[in-house]
């Protein structure tokens, strides 16, 4: 069973930072690509940022492109996101996606989600 599990989420102020993790127990993870993306209260979720096996492609949302950074170190199976400059409209729930790969250099969703982690942007 490949579980991935997110931690770092918490409540934060505007301009504040905060950096998640996603760690997957197993082989799976250096061989896949894998995503973050979120879901805001009454919203669908969306990607916010993906990464290849061997961070050769990076993408982020272009409503995060300069304040959140993807990342990931597959000695450690943990992908993180550190996200900058925070503003309210990025509070949300943050899932991690894993075993994802690319059509191109557009992202394709794996089958492992993780359960989430909130995050809450106070003004």
């Amino acid at each position: 069973q490949v579980q991935p599990v997110e931690s770092g989420g918490g409540v934060v102020q505007v301009g504040g930072s905060l950096r998640l993790s996603c760690t997957v127990a197993g082989s799976i993870f250096p061989l896949n690509a894998i995503s973050w993306h979120r879901q805001a209260p009454g919203a669908q979720r969306e990607l916010v940022a993906d990464i290849s096996r061997d961070s050769m492609i990076i993408n982020h949302a272009v409503p995060v492109r300069g304040r959140f950074i993807i990342s990931r170190d597959n000695a450690k199976n943990t992908a993180y996101l550190q996200m900058n400059s925070l503003k309210p409209e990025d509070t949300a729930v943050y899932y991690c996606n894993v075993g994802g790969s690319y059509r191109g250099t557009s992202y394709q969703e794996g089958p492992y989600w993780g359960q989430g982690t909130r995050v809450t942007v106070s003004s």
